[in-house]
């Protein structure tokens, strides 16, 4: 090992606070450290290669090392490398609204430009609060999300986030955040006392839920519900049919706005732009960010239907809420490289075209006796791993410790597979490669998973 790399090891084992990470796992190792990226794939300090199955987090869709990408940033740049959004616009923050608007579906036209997604849910939250202080609703400022999933770590974002153990450390938080049942249609009759449910009637159930939620409140009380087209935390639980048209209904009966959360689902994780595309709905606001630039630049974006600006069109009221770097014009202009790039390539029409493979390719591992099920959508998977496959019998909380940080994070990797092997519900390795991945990633993935996992199941 040279020199150079010695100190980046050391810097990063020294001064480096690492995100959701138990540092104590590192004490005695070095920092798994990544020095690039190619295609569908990233190499370590010391050169192994390694398949980027979760691309980032959620992120690289059109791959890592895409000049292109590079080239629009450094071109920005030299000609405006920064200027606010505070009073004052940038040819390309204005280009990117305008393209994200024809993008979008309905009449979701206003683009609030932020640098991440969690600073999208948040800028969400507080623009339903105040867009209904400003028709003469001022008690609704209530939301309602769904059990385990995650939106963010802002203070809003997080009071909003329905993982408890994340929130713990950091209470109290912004009151008023209710919690409804999720789309796990495979522990529906966990979930609901119900048995033998299809997925549509369970997609209804959960649905009503959320009416009942509102009842309870006050409808006069409850401003917006969060959603994710494909709920992420719990391993991709995909919505049943019916269960978007079921939640649209409800909002407008009880004139609540309902935000689809697309951080992770937009720009072609599901095979469309936006997740209304893939599950026939309109939302009153999306929030979106990691693949607008394929992560080559930070940032996101709440994007609002056009009623919701109506109020700031005249006199003298204005949001009072941004960010110094929200739309910054490097980022901006990245992210419209970006979007050519899928144009210009048919990422879309990639994905869609290569989702059965891939699910297939995933539904081939249910022989394994760990496997319990495999769900999502495009090419966002999730395995939840089970101790008995006819009862559905989960791992308790020492077992999954010792199952998924104890073994499987670790050898996943040193197979040659990033991925996330996770416990937030019950214990999944999630998959999420970049949108490029084809029949040969899918077949490196079957081949790693199932050869790592029959070794975890040989250990139990």
């Amino acid at each position: 090992m040279t020199q150079p790399e010695n100190d980046v090891l050391k810097a990063a084992q020294d001064n480096l606070w690492l995100h959701f990470t138990r540092h104590s796992a590192h004490r005695q190792a070095e920092i798994p450290t990544i020095v690039r990226g190619e295609g569908s794939y990233i190499y370590d300090i010391h050169g192994k290669r390694y398949l980027d199955g979760l691309a980032g987090l959620f992120v690289v869709q059109v791959g890592h090392g895409r000049a292109e990408l590079a080239e629009a940033a450094a071109k920005q740049a030299q000609e405006l490398a920064f200027f606010p959004l505070w009073s004052y616009a940038h040819p390309k923050a204005a280009e990117l609204a305008q393209r994200l608007a024809s993008l979008a579906p309905g009449d979701l036209n206003r683009v609030f430009f932020t640098t991440g997604g969690g600073e999208a849910v948040e800028s969400a939250w507080k623009l339903a609060k105040q867009y209904y202080k400003l028709i003469g609703k001022p008690l609704k400022h209530k939301v309602i999300s769904r059990e385990i999933a995650y939106h963010g770590t802002p203070q809003g974002a997080l009071s909003i986030t329905g993982i408890p153990a994340f929130k713990q450390m950091f209470e109290p938080l912004v009151p008023g955040s209710i919690r409804v049942p999720n789309t796990n249609h495979y522990r529906a009759e966990e979930i609901s006392g119900i048995a033998g449910m299809t997925p549509e009637q369970y997609g209804i159930w959960a649905a009503d839920r959320v009416a009942r939620a509102i009842e309870m409140e006050g409808p006069d009380t409850v401003a917006a519900v969060f959603a994710e087209p494909v709920q992420n935390a719990g391993g991709c639980f995909p919505p049943p049919p019916g269960y978007w048209q079921r939640l649209r209904e409800i909002c407008d009966t009880y004139d609540v706005l309902l935000v689809s959360d697309e951080v992770i689902c937009a720009f072609g994780r599901l095979g469309t732009m936006f997740g209304g595309e893939k599950f026939d709905f309109v939302p009153d606001i999306i929030t979106c960010a990691k693949g607008m630039t394929s992560g080559y630049s930070p940032i996101g974006a709440m994007i609002a239907h056009d009623r919701l600006f109506e109020p700031f069109k005249s006199g003298e009221e204005m949001f009072a809420h941004g960010y110094t770097f929200g739309g910054h014009p490097v980022s901006a202009a990245v992210a419209l490289a970006n979007l050519d790039i899928f144009e210009r390539e048919d990422l879309l029409g990639h994905v869609t075209k290569n989702e059965p493979v891939f699910q297939a390719t995933l539904e081939s591992l249910k022989d394994l006796p760990i496997v319990g099920d495999v769900r999502g959508s495009g090419y966002f998977w999730g395995i939840e791993l089970v101790k008995d496959k006819a009862t559905k019998e989960t791992f308790t909380a020492e077992e999954s410790e010792r199952l998924l940080r104890g073994y499987l994070s670790q050898a996943l990797f040193d197979a040659g597979l990033y991925c996330r092997a996770d416990d937030r519900g019950d214990p999944v390795i999630q998959l999420a490669p970049p949108l490029i991945a084809g029949l040969k990633e899918f077949d490196e993935i079957e081949s790693i998973l199932r050869t790592v996992l029959t070794e975890a199941w040989a250990r139990l």
